[in-house]
């Protein structure tokens, strides 16, 4: 797999996990709204991790910088 995701991309999922998280926890949502955000914030903090966001491949995105000469 080949990495799409910069370090701006992957730390503003990151943050958007733990605020869901936080409003989980603090009770803000709740029910069948909370489950579908809690599996959002999950997929989130996974392709934060391996850097890949599937979503992007087939538009071509790529928000990883490139080193060229």
């Amino acid at each position: 797999m080949k990495k799409n995701m910069g370090t701006t991309d992957r730390v503003i999922r990151i943050m958007l996990a733990v605020a869901i998280a936080i409003l989980y926890i603090s009770g803000f949502i709740s029910g069948m709204m909370a489950s579908i955000v809690l599996i959002l914030a999950g997929i989130f903090i996974l392709t934060s991790f391996v850097s890949v966001c599937p979503l992007y491949w087939p538009f071509g995105i790529s928000t990883r910088k490139t080193n060229k000469p």
